[in-house]
């Protein structure tokens, strides 16, 4: 890790008709260098909006009460009897448009306050995926490895996602794509948490090449070569249950497998302004067919036909 100064963490209150955003240092014992001495203070959304724009990632906001979370995560629960967790680590793509309760979080005023922000006020929500991590090391192999410090017998084959873009993966020009993950579970460092590198959205699309390591969750199995990657630069973006991280489609980021004894569960979602629009690849055909207009108004319809 460096000694660059890091930006503060967000957390996200908003106010009547003048949005008001206060920030403060999180809470989290793994990212304690966001912790020191950060007073609160009063951000405009053009502020916050510069913020991301250099940054390229906001991190914790809250978003889901007590009474939100305990219901989203009894739903799931039952989407996980339904389907078993081998589906639900990573099949559970776009079911927004089969559950409403899905299409509400995707719709949250909490989460599209802070889209607004960002992408303005017009906005279609893209795609979204539950993303599982399930705790996959025996406890007494995990308490052999905190004994010897060393990994658990074969980390190197558990669930992990590589170094990568979103932008990699959409068929999007025009206009940034902003992904939002929406924690169900707390989001920690044993259990996987987001790891990003702060301003690489400023670097343009990155070389991605077939992953070696097996494990990756990704769905093209790629990813970005390590030496492109300025890995002592990443930081962690630990999430409470409820809380989202947001992030920009160009910036760099990953996570590492779960090797505690705790699921780690997300919702990913992705929206574009309305002024973005899809883009062909022959080479690799995207389909866009869960497309939602989620706030304002689409004057462009670029996804009419929700597909290339």
């Amino acid at each position: 890790m460096t000694d660059r100064q890091e930006p503060d963490r967000i957390q996200t209150y908003w106010e009547t008709e003048q949005t008001t955003v206060y920030i403060s240092p999180t809470l989290e014992a793994e990212s304690q260098r966001y912790q020191q001495g950060n007073p609160k203070m009063n951000t405009s959304p053009a502020e916050l909006q510069e913020r991301y724009n250099e940054e390229g990632f906001l991190s914790p906001l809250p978003v889901l009460d007590e009474t939100e979370l305990r219901e989203a995560r009894e739903a799931f629960a039952k989407l996980e009897e339904e389907f078993g967790t081998e589906y639900t680590q990573y099949s559970l793509h776009n079911v927004h448009l089969q559950y409403p309760w899905v299409m509400n979080l995707t719709k949250h005023p909490r989460i599209l306050q802070v889209i607004q922000a960002i992408l303005g006020p017009d906005v279609i929500l893209l795609d979204s995926r539950f993303i599982c991590k399930y705790p996959t090391v025996k406890p007494t192999k995990l308490q052999e490895s905190k004994t010897d410090q060393s990994k658990p017998d074969g980390d190197d084959e558990l669930p992990y996602v590589a170094w990568h873009q979103d932008m990699r993966y959409w068929g999007i020009a025009g206009g940034p794509v902003l992904s939002v993950w929406l924690a169900l579970d707390d989001s920690q460092k044993d259990n996987g948490v987001l790891q990003v590198i702060p301003g690489s959205h400023c670097s343009g699309m990155l070389l991605h090449r077939q992953a070696t390591r097996p494990g990756n969750l990704l769905s093209v199995n790629q990813e970005i070569p390590e030496e492109l990657v300025r890995v002592d630069e990443a930081v962690l973006c630990p999430l409470k249950a409820g809380q989202m991280s947001i992030h920009d489609g160009l910036l760099v980021h990953a996570s590492d497998a779960n090797t505690s004894q705790r699921r780690r569960c997300g919702f990913v979602i992705r929206y574009v302004p309305t002024y973005a629009y899809p883009t062909e690849d022959p080479d690799r055909p995207r389909k866009f067919h869960a497309t939602e207009l989620v706030c304002g108004v689409d004057q462009f319809h670029h996804f009419s036909n929700k597909s290339t």
